[in-house]
């Protein structure tokens, strides 16, 4: 990510939205195949099966092999009910620095204690509910990774039929790495909040990342990141003192 070569607000709050749009640039790669699998079962008279949403795993590699500037995990998320041979299925991959993407396994088993109930997550439920992209956190991915992250999904639908979403992790601190520069350069503290006001990332001692501010910020001190659920506030100095510690949502 290269810094914006400009120190004003709306600038920054521009070239943040324009890294969130590579990403989803990316996952529409991925919609669409999914849309050309289940067209073709369709056309083949035959239901979906764990085999032809494996269809998204070469994409997932190349992107994650070839893109790790933020992108961590990426893959395709199942409707429940929707295959015919396993009842709730992620082609999700994962890696870490120096390692090849390996699979995420995990518990997929509603009578296991140690079940991933991924289907009443934000990023998956809000998606199947709106029809539209979304981008969930920072939270703690219990279950899954088990890391601060940020999770942005687009929801998949054919001819009617939910398939699921396909999606993107990205590590809360890895963001907080590329962003910092850039808010630092403009001179005065600010923060990156979601639509809850818990803050994403911030240069700012008395908002640090993961909390909440409660306080008003002064009107011309908020800049909507275009196309996204965050705001940039700079200057921060009316909801600073506000902060509040507490903890991510799952």
């Amino acid at each position: 990510m290269t810094l914006p070569s400009t120190q004003r607000p709306v600038d920054l709050a521009a070239w943040i939205a324009g890294a969130a749009e590579d990403v989803f640039a990316s996952l529409e790669s991925l919609r669409g195949t999914m849309v050309a699998c289940h067209r073709a079962a369709v056309a083949r008279g035959e239901p979906l099966t764990c085999r032809d949403i494996a269809e998204v795993r070469p994409i997932v590699l190349d992107w994650l092999g070839g893109d790790r500037d933020l992108v961590v995990g990426a893959g395709m998320i199942v409707a429940p009910g929707l295959l015919a041979d396993q009842p709730r299925r992620l082609e999700w991959w994962h890696s870490a620095p120096g390692c090849d993407p390996v699979f995420l396994d995990v518990d997929l088993d509603p009578e296991s204690l140690e079940f991933y109930d991924y289907a009443r997550a934000e990023w998956f439920r809000l998606p199947r509910e709106t029809g539209a992209r979304h981008v969930a956190g920072p939270y703690v991915d219990f279950g899954g990774t088990d890391r601060y992250m940020l999770t942005l999904t687009l929801p998949v639908r054919s001819d009617g039929v939910f398939l699921g979403v396909v999606g993107a992790d990205v590590p809360a601190g890895l963001l907080e790495a590329r962003l910092l520069p850039a808010l630092a350069a403009l001179g005065a503290d600010a923060a990156l909040v979601n639509t809850g006001r818990r803050v994403i990332v911030s240069t700012s001692a008395g908002a640090p990342s993961g909390s909440l501010l409660t306080g008003a910020a002064e009107p011309g001190a908020v800049h909507p990141v275009p196309g996204l659920p965050w705001l940039l506030l700079c200057p921060l100095e009316s909801a600073r003192s506000s902060a509040v510690r507490s903890a991510a949502p799952v």
